[in-house]
C-alpha cells in the first residue's frame, strides 16, 4: 500500500501486490475463464454488472458457490420495481451458507464486552449451540414463517438465536436493550411474535442497566407471545423461571444439538428491520433469505475484500442494520468480533484497543466515531500496534475530507479506507469501497456492483459532476419483498417509488464524479433551500466542524409566511465554552469564503448536544418541525434517540423563535 499526500486529494492507492491478491481480481479472472469476459477495471466490471443484471447475479451465485437443494429456473422473472422476482424455483437456507465454511483452523466468533475478556467461539461450538436452540424452538412449536424477536445486546446469544431462527425458516427481528419499552413495542407488536429472547440487563459506559422490568412490560404488551427465553447477562441466573411462559437460555441449550436447515424459497422472509421511527410508527421492512444472502456475499467478499482468514469487526448494536451485515461475515467464512459496550468507555480509544487486542484486519465504525477521535486528537499510530489492520470502513453519515486525512495521518498510512453509504432499506450499501481503486479525500470510491445508482436532477435526468437525487434504476435482490401489514404495497410504493414511478428514490443527495467516485452530501429531505439554491447540510458541517472550537453542529432551514426563510446554525462547543461574537464572526466568514455567501446562517446558537438516532444520524427534520410549531411528541419518538435530552435546548429556542416570528428574520 502507498500513502500519498498531494494537493489533488489523493491519499492512497493499492500496490500491485494488493491488486493481485484482491478478491475482485480473482473474480474478474474467473469471469474471463468461465464466461469469456475481458473485464480489467472496476469501471468496466460495474458497467457490465448493471447492464447485464441477470448474468451478473447468476455469476455471483456460481462464483460464491451458493448451496441450494433445488436450483433456480430463472434469475429475474419480473425486473420491475417494486415487485422484482429473483431466482424463482430455488430452495435454500441462509444458515447452510454459513456453516459450509466451518473449520477447526480459526474461530467463528470473537466475543468481548466492557467487563469480560476476549474469548473465542469455534465453528463447531457455534453449530452445536445453534442446533440446540433451534430444536428447543421447534419443541415450542416454532416453524416456517413464525416470528421470533429478540431484545438483546451484541452477544454470542444474539448470533446463536438468529441462526437458529433462520435455520427453521422462522422470521427474526431484534432491538438493542438501549431501546425503551414504547420503541420496542412499536416495532415488535406489528409482526405478532410468538417467542421473545430477552436479556435481564446490560453494561454500558461502566454502568449496569437493569432491563427486567422492561422485559415484563414487553411480555404484557405482546399478547401473541407463547414463550420468553431469558438470557442472564448481568444478574445471576435463577434456578428456575418464575413464570410458566418463561424459559432460561440454558434450558434450550440442553436440547439435542443436531442442526437441520429448512429449505425455503429464495424470496422467503429472513428478518424484519425497521426504519428509524423518529417521525411515526417505524416501517417494518421485510427482506428475504436469498436476497440478503446473495447481496451480503457480493458486498462483503467483493466490495469489502473479506477473506476467510480475516477478522472482521464493525462497531454496532443489534438495533442497527450494521449488526446484520456484520453477521454476514460468516457467509464468507470470516471470523467476526462482537463487542458489547460503549465505544467511549473507559476512554475514546477503546475500539482501537480492541482492534489491537483481537488482531482485527477489517474494522468498521461510524463516521461520527472517527471524527470524535479526530477532535479529541487521538493518534492510534503512536499508541497502538495495528499491524494486522488492513482496511477501515466508515458509514452512518458522510465522513468529511479532514476525517479522511486524519485516518492516514493518525491511524495508519498503509491502510485502505472504505467509506460506504446505503441503508436499512436494503441492509447493504449502494456505494462503497473497491480495493482496486485509489482513495481521494471526501469521496466514496465507487458505485457497488449490481447497484445501478444514478443522480437525477430536478427534471429527472441522469447527471454527472452535479448534485442530484440518489436513485436506483434497476432492482437489487435485497430490496424489501414487502412491508409488514402493507398488503396492497401502498406504504412501500410511497416510501421509494412515488417520486419516480418504477425507480427507487433513496432520499440522499449524491454527486457522481467523472472519475467514478461518489460524494454524499446529506439527506434530501433535510435540504437547505435558500433563495432557490439547494444545498446539502453535510457541506456546512464539514466546514464548521473543522474549526477546533466546534465539536458538533446542526443546521436547518425554516420556510416562513410571506416567502421568508430562516436558517439557524446550532453548534456544540469544545469544553462547553461560551459562544463569543468573535467565534460567530469566524464561523460566518469561514462559510462565506470556503463555500458561498448563501451558506452563511441567519443565526449561530450554542447548544449542549445535537440530537441523534441510536445509529448516530443527526435529527434535522424533527428540529425543523419544532420550529414550525409541531409538538415534540408528534414529531419524534424519544425512545429511538441516543440522547433524548438533547431536545431540551431546541424546545426552548423554538418557543422563543415562534414568539418573535413577526420580526424580520432571514430571507
Amino acid at each position: 500500500m502507498e500513502y500519498i499526500s498531494e494537493e489533488n486529494g489523493l491519499l492512497w492507492k493499492p500496490s500491485d501486490e494488493i491488486k493481485q491478491r484482491a478478491n475482485l481480481t480473482s473474480y474478474m479472472s474467473w469471469l474471463q475463464q468461465e464466461k469469456g469476459l475481458q473485464l480489467e477495471t472496476q469501471a468496466q466490471l460495474w458497467d457490465w454488472s448493471v447492464n447485464r443484471l441477470e448474468d451478473f447475479w447468476a455469476s455471483i451465485w456460481q462464483y460464491m458457490q451458493i448451496q441450494a437443494s433445488q436450483p433456480y429456473t430463472q434469475v429475474l422473472a419480473q425486473p420491475q420495481m417494486p415487485g422484482a422476482a429473483w431466482f424463482a424455483g430455488a430452495r435454500l437456507n441462509y444458515v447452510e451458507q454459513v456453516f459450509r465454511h466451518a473449520t477447526a483452523e480459526r474461530p467463528a466468533l470473537l466475543i468481548r464486552s466492557e467487563t469480560a475478556p476476549l474469548r473465542e467461539v469455534s465453528w463447531q461450538e457455534l453449530q452445536h449451540k445453534v442446533g440446540a436452540i433451534a430444536n428447543g424452538l421447534t419443541a415450542m412449536g416454532v416453524g416456517v414463517g413464525d416470528r421470533v424477536v429478540a431484545y438483546v445486546p451484541n452477544s454470542e446469544e444474539a448470533i446463536i438465536a438468529f441462526l437458529a431462527c433462520a435455520s427453521l425458516g422462522a422470521i427474526w427481528s431484534s432491538c438493542a436493550p438501549d431501546f425503551g419499552t414504547r420503541s420496542v413495542v412499536d416495532r415488535f407488536k406489528q409482526i405478532e411474535p410468538c417467542v421473545l429472547f430477552a436479556t435481564d440487563g446490560y453494561r454500558y459506559n461502566g454502568k449496569m442497566l437493569d432491563r427486567r422490568s422492561i422485559v415484563a412490560e414487553l411480555r404484557q404488551a405482546l399478547p401473541t407471545l407463547r414463550k420468553t427465553i431469558l438470557i442472564p447477562s448481568v444478574y445471576e441466573a435463577p434456578d428456575s423461571a418464575d413464570a410458566a411462559d418463561i424459559l432460561l437460555w440454558d434450558e434450550l441449550l440442553a436440547y439435542d444439538d443436531t442442526l437441520t436447515c429448512a429449505q425455503v424459497p429464495f424470496n422467503h422472509p429472513l428478518w424484519v428491520l425497521y426504519s428509524s421511527g423518529t417521525t411515526g410508527l417505524p416501517k417494518a421492512i421485510v427482506q428475504s433469505q436469498g436476497g440478503i444472502m446473495l447481496e451480503h456475499v457480493k458486498f462483503l467478499h467483493l466490495q469489502m475484500d473479506l477473506k476467510p482468514e480475516d477478522r472482521f469487526f464493525w462497531f454496532t448494536t443489534t438495533g442497527w442494520m450494521m449488526w446484520n451485515l456484520l453477521v454476514g461475515g460468516l457467509l464468507v467464512g470470516s471470523t467476526i468480533l462482537l463487542y458489547d459496550g460503549s465505544p467511549g468507555y473507559p476512554q475514546l480509544g477503546t475500539l482501537w484497543d480492541l482492534v489491537q487486542e483481537a488482531g482485527i484486519t477489517v474494522f468498521g465504525t461510524s463516521a461520527g466515531y472517527l471524527t470524535a477521535c479526530m477532535k479529541a486528537e487521538i493518534t492510534p499510530v503512536q499508541t497502538h500496534q495495528l499491524t494486522r489492520l488492513r482496511a477501515l470502513g466508515s458509514t452512518g453519515s458522510p465522513l468529511p475530507p479532514e476525517g479522511f486525512r486524519w485516518v492516514y495521518q493518525a491511524v495508519k498510512q498503509d491502510l485502505w479506507l472504505a467509506s460506504i453509504s446505503g441503508g436499512t432499506d436494503v441492509c447493504s450499501a449502494f456505494v462503497g469501497g473497491s480495493i482496486l481503486l485509489p482513495v481521494y479525500e471526501g469521496e466514496i470510491q465507487t458505485r457497488v456492483l449490481g447497484a445501478k445508482v444514478e443522480a437525477f436532477d430536478e427534471l429527472g435526468r441522469s447527471v454527472i459532476n452535479e448534485v442530484g437525487e440518489l436513485v436506483l434504476t434497476e432492482p437489487l435482490p435485497s430490496m424489501p419483498i414487502y412491508f409488514w401489514n402493507d398488503p396492497q404495497g401502498k406504504r412501500l410504493n410511497d416510501s421509494y417509488f412515488a417520486s419516480y414511478p418504477g425507480i427507487w428514490r433513496h432520499g440522499d443527495w449524491i454527486q457522481l464524479t467523472s472519475r467514478g467516485s461518489v460524494i454524499i452530501s446529506g439527506r434530501s429531505d433535510s435540504t437547505i433551500n435558500r433563495k432557490g439554491i439547494r444545498m446539502g447540510s453535510s457541506e456546512i458541517y464539514r466546514v464548521v466542524e473543522d474549526l477546533p472550537e466546534v465539536v458538533d453542529s446542526l443546521v436547518i432551514g425554516v420556510e416562513l409566511s410571506g416567502g421568508a426563510y430562516y436558517m439557524p446554525l446550532f453548534v456544540v462547543l469544545k469544553d462547553s465554552q461560551p459562544l463569543s461574537e468573535e467565534l460567530i464572526t469566524k464561523i460566518k466568514t469561514r462559510l462565506r469564503n470556503t463555500i458561498s455567501p448563501h451558506y452563511v446562517p441567519d443565526a449561530v446558537i450554542a447548544i449542549h448536544e445535537v440530537p441523534r438516532t441510536l445509529s448516530g444520524k443527526k435529527l434535522e427534520v424533527p428540529v425543523k418541525k419544532l420550529f414550525l410549531g409541531l409538538p415534540l411528541d408528534k414529531i419524534v419518538s424519544l425512545d429511538t434517540l441516543s440522547n433524548p435530552h438533547a431536545f431540551d435546548d431546541f424546545i426552548r429556542i423554538a418557543a422563543q423563535f415562534r414568539d418573535t416570528t413577526e420580526a424580520t428574520v432571514g430571507s
